[in-house]
């Protein structure tokens, strides 16, 4: 696919690079602009798991429970 791409733009190597950064540029632009603010709401990322249960109910890992950490 890159190398069609390549091959129909227009111009010398300096003129075709210069061609793919300003597309690569506008590709980014579009997604940050509006695919993935269309997307994010789709997205399970305000799906937390984590409890948020009181600190003090947290033992330091290998203390048994009821005895100071």
């Amino acid at each position: 696919m890159y190398a069609w791409i390549w091959r129909h733009l227009p111009g010398n190597v300096w003129v075709r690079i210069a061609i793919s950064l300003v597309l690569v540029m506008a590709i980014v632009y579009a997604l940050f602009n509006w695919i993935f603010p269309w997307a994010e709401p789709m997205l399970p990322f305000s799906d937390v798991t984590v409890d948020q249960g009181n600190v003090e109910d947290v033992q330091p890992s290998g203390a048994p429970a009821g005895l100071p950490g």
